[in-house]
């Protein structure tokens, strides 16, 4: 009796690695808006932290006290625009982190988020600074700002660079081991199918000399 053999596992076709995309738009990356927003509640953090203690909340204390048809003097007023002030610290200083950890969960770098972070923070609270408390932005802001723009472009760039070469790497020795693992599943398959060869020609020689001998006592 002749055994049929299994046939071999079919040859698996070579997968192609897929190639990172060096897309940094704001629809396919939304970790930018977020990692934006936590500096600009960063920047505004301290613009009323600054205004929790400044004296420029005691002059506003006084128009709003006056308005009200109250003594520019009211400490009352002033004690609960500055408790205001500081409410709104907290608030922001805990959206910040709420905004920054979600950046950070769907960002695939950490220093990407903290140079989009930083950035905003810093152009909002100089703007702000500016705006409210009448600050001045010498010349010299201004070049530190640009040093501090293209450094973080530099910093992003070498650690993007670094994040597709990791990939690679990564994506190379998978595809070998993927490639290993389906030789040594075929050379599996191929020694079973000597073993089941083996197994079925000693039955055969079996059933042929047990033929053999009920032949020999027939003729006895």
């Amino acid at each position: 009796m002749e055994t049929e053999a299994e046939p071999l596992m079919p040859e698996a076709l070579p997968q192609p690695q897929p190639q990172p995309s060096k897309s940094t738009t704001i629809g396919k990356l939304p970790w930018i808006p977020l990692a934006a927003a936590s500096g600009a509640c960063a920047a505004f953090n301290g613009v009323f932290a600054k205004l929790t203690t400044t004296e420029l909340t005691s002059s506003w204390a006084s128009g709003i006290a006056t308005a009200f048809g109250l003594s520019a003097t009211n400490r009352f007023v002033e004690i609960l625009i500055r408790v205001f002030f500081f409410s709104l610290n907290l608030a922001f200083n805990a959206l910040m982190w709420a905004l920054f950890t979600s950046a950070l969960t769907r960002a695939s770098s950490t220093t990407r988020v903290s140079i989009i972070n930083t950035s905003a923070n810093f152009m909002l609270t100089a703007f702000s600074g500016w705006m409210v408390f009448g600050e001045k932005l010498p010349g010299l802001w201004w070049v530190g700002a640009a040093g501090l723009v293209v450094g973080n472009v530099v910093i992003g760039r070498r650690d993007e660079e670094g994040d597709f070469t990791f990939k690679g790497k990564v994506g190379e020795e998978g595809g070998r081991g993927e490639q290993e693992g389906e030789e040594q599943r075929r050379e599996g398959y191929r020694d079973r199918e000597g073993e089941e060869d083996v197994d079925g020609g000693g039955g055969e020689g079996a059933i042929s000399d047990g033929v053999e001998l009920d032949e020999a006592k027939i003729k006895r």
